[in-house]
């Protein structure tokens, strides 16, 4: 029996240090070496250069001088990057319904103003839950209120917008979108110039 414990124990501890400790540093090493930026998360940081959040997972912004992302569907709080997930809703649930009427009502809310159709993005939550991006329409739609609540002129905001516009992947996948943090980055940064 001892005969074959020894080498099935010398196996253990040959593959634990093999897969548990060799193989993750090699590929870590790697990562740092090739990709920095993506090993770390895809960090964003602000004009002090701290750390703001990551470029692949959205955040809430409730401030009208901000632009507003995309409705967040994870829980237990908006943007939980643990518990990524669509809410399984379908288009004719009574839940669903009343979500995107409240969320209708929250940007008519804090723009009453705007009399434009409001972009599907701004009141449906992705699929994920942690969409960063929202459609160049969705920016748009926010122009007005953000400039109201900055003092600054729609047109100096959409030029911003447009900097900020990702065209479609190599050209032919996906569609334009805005990541909302960038944006709003760069909307701290020129709002800090003197």
């Amino acid at each position: 029996m001892v005969k074959h414990l020894k080498p099935a124990a010398m196996l253990l501890v040959i593959f634990t240090v093999l897969t548990g400790v060799v193989y993750p540093a090699v590929v870590t090493g790697l990562a740092q070496l090739m990709f920095p930026n993506q090993a770390n998360g895809s960090l964003m940081a602000d004009s002090n250069g701290k750390a703001t959040g990551s470029s692949l997972i959205g955040q809430p912004f409730s401030n009208p001088g901000y632009f507003w992302g995309r409705p967040s569907a994870t829980a237990p709080f908006a943007y939980n990057a643990a518990a990524s997930s669509g809410s399984n809703l379908g288009p004719t649930n009574p839940a669903l319904m009343a979500a995107v009427k409240a969320r209708i009502a929250a940007l008519k809310a804090a723009d009453p103003d705007n009399k434009t159709p409001i972009p599907v993005d701004l009141v449906t939550a992705s699929g994920s839950g942690l969409d960063p991006h929202i459609s160049p329409a969705a920016a748009d739609y926010q122009l007005n209120r953000v400039a109201k609540a900055r003092h600054i002129k729609p047109e100096e905001l959409q030029v911003l917008v447009d900097a900020n516009t990702e065209s479609r992947q190599w050209g032919i996948f996906g569609e334009p979108r805005v990541n909302v943090l960038q944006l709003n980055l760069a909307l701290a940064q020129i709002a800090n110039k003197p």
